[in-house]
């Protein structure tokens, strides 16, 4: 549903868009033959503001399509409400390290051909009501499987669900067998076709993740299909057309983005098995340019081998403290220039950019704001934020309004910064510039997590719950420092005061102290988070685990 390929093309909202842009670039360095499929959302996202209370609002975001992209000369169709629908495609090519290329294709339904309210439905991303997103993911699944045979890719091995958005492809491929042997109808042979067609990743533990739609919208909106009265077994459960499910059912691989991942939703849905591919990042996107360079000096060969950067250990500690220094300088100056919160170079600068949804906790830094104070007389502290809240989210805009608040009655002790439009390039500006990246979510509904692996790429240490990635990545006091245990929840009041007074702990007694105290000791630490978390959590090592294991 979203691919982040370009920072100036607001195709993706967050990590599971980014995600799917770096396995993209992952491919092409690789060179592994892959095509990628989205929505165009030619408004975007949303373009966020902010008011001086913390109150979030958006604005669609307007791009100039015909620019960036090339339009392709094939069409499909899909029927919505018995209405036929003319879908067009643009292409991207995302280029590889060694020159190989993988073709991006975005659906557009944004064509004269089309009702009004039809060529509105590659318009935003995650936009609208139920109605809204199950026609969208009409264009994305069915209509994606047509525009690739429209284009001539008549012979894809394997089809790839990124979450439940894509999953109504399993039902184009199903009617295609039925076809292809002179049927109408569809048999168990062809559902065992397409499963051993097709893989699907699960990216999340929170219902909320989970596209479900009442069966009577899906057969409004899709017609009656087969697999909605003959085979309702693949659709789930009572009157819901459940899309989690649905790409189960139509797959033989799935998979969750962490180990810890993989075991919850084991528990969650006890009648699959689910293996477990922890996510990764691409490594030339996410380093600065200084890390890269002093890289490039010292590892040839990394940005081809991710692996290779196990050997950062060897590189000199004054020159990776400089690196570090560079990318910092070039935070601290953006948010002063954004902000003006008389930020300083020399002190410990704590990062977190996440989504701005309640269960990552943006907040819990600021629990005990008497206790934080004192840790900050101490060891002088300053905070950058980053995140958009889904427009329908209260909760999370209430989360952005109570940091600023915060902001303002701890504004003298501790400086705090929101930075607006969290973006790949705000992404890219905090990770290289924190000293410490900071994750502070509610176990276990972190599935993975991928914002502490780009640190890593810049030396920057994570202080995190011991949730997703971070349960494979931390070793204590070496790659960075973890946040109470491993399966702790956080469910009411009690616990998040537990959490808050481990992150306090943490800070007062070990971060801080060797921040300021132990610079040498410091640095250490901020090269094994490259040698060991950078050198594995990278998509090349994803890409290659899903090659061997899923696709081939």
């Amino acid at each position: 549903m979203e691919l982040a390929v370009a920072p100036e093309m607001p195709t993706y909202s967050g990590g599971l868009g980014v995600l799917a842009g770096d396995t993209v670039r992952a491919a092409a360095d690789l060179k592994v033959p892959m095509v990628a499929v989205t929505l165009l959302h030619r408004k975007g996202y949303f373009h966020q503001k902010l008011d001086p209370a913390g109150w979030q609002t958006e604005e669609p975001v307007e791009w100039p399509v015909e620019e960036r992209l090339e339009e392709m000369p094939g069409r499909a169709e899909v029927v919505l409400e018995g209405r036929r629908i003319l879908v067009r495609c643009w292409r991207h090519e995302v280029h590889g390290a060694g020159g190989f290329r993988v073709p991006v294709y975005f659906l557009d339904v944004d064509l004269p051909e089309n009702s009004e309210w039809d060529r509105t439905l590659t318009h935003y991303l995650y936009g609208g009501d139920l109605h809204y997103r199950l026609c969208q993911e009409v264009v994305l699944g069915i209509g994606g499987v047509r525009m690739l045979r429209a284009l001539g890719h008549g012979a894809i091995e394997r089809f790839h669900m990124n979450e439940g958005h894509a999953s109504l492809l399993g039902l184009e491929l199903l009617d295609e067998e039925a076809r292809r042997a002179g049927r109408t109808a569809i048999t168990h042979e062809d559902v065992e076709a397409v499963r051993r067609k097709c893989v699907f990743t699960t990216h999340t533990p929170v219902p909320a993740g989970r596209d479900q739609f009442p069966l009577d919208l899906a057969k409004r909106v899709l017609g009656e299909h087969q697999a909605m009265s003959d085979i309702k077994d693949l659709i789930c459960c009572g009157d819901v057309l459940d899309m989690t499910f649905l790409g189960f059912n139509l797959s033989h691989y799935i998979n969750g983005v962490a180990k810890k991942h993989g075991e919850i939703s084991r528990l969650m849905f006890t009648r699959y098995n689910i293996d477990a591919i922890t996510n990764g990042v691409h490594a030339v996107t996410w380093t600065a340019p200084a890390f890269q360079e002093l890289y490039d000096r010292y590892i040839p060969g990394w940005r081809q081998d991710n692996f290779s950067l196990r050997y950062a250990l060897s590189i000199p500690r004054q020159e990776v403290w400089q690196a570090h220094a560079h990318g910092k300088r070039r935070l601290i100056q953006q948010v002063n220039q954004a902000i003006g919160s008389g930020m300083k170079e020399e002190v410990l600068t704590i990062g977190f950019g996440r989504r701005a949804a309640t269960y990552k906790r943006a907040d819990l830094l600021f629990h005990d704001l008497e206790r934080l104070k004192r840790i900050a007389a101490a060891g002088p502290l300053q905070i950058v934020y980053a995140g958009k809240a889904h427009p329908q989210d209260q909760g999370g805009k209430e989360l952005i309004r109570k940091i600023f608040q915060v902001r303002e009655a701890v504004g003298r002790d501790i400086p705090i910064a929101y930075l607006v439009d969290y973006d790949m390039e705000v992404g890219r500006l905090m990770t290289a510039g924190a000293d410490v990246w900071l994750n502070t979510p509610q176990p276990p509904l972190e599935a993975s997590g991928t914002s502490g692996m780009k640190a890593a790429l810049n030396g920057v240490p994570s202080l995190s719950i011991l949730d997703g990635w971070w349960i494979e990545g931390c070793i204590e006091g070496l790659t960075g420092w973890a946040i109470g245990v491993d399966g702790a929840s956080a469910s009411d009041e009690a616990d998040r005061s537990r959490d808050a007074a481990l992150l306090y702990d943490k800070l007062e007694q070990v971060v801080v102290p060797l921040f300021y105290r132990d610079r040498e000791r410091f640095i250490d630490v901020m090269l094994h988070s490259i040698a060991l978390n950078g050198s594995f959590f990278n998509a090349h090592r994803m890409l290659q685990q899903y090659v061997l294991k899923a696709y081939f």
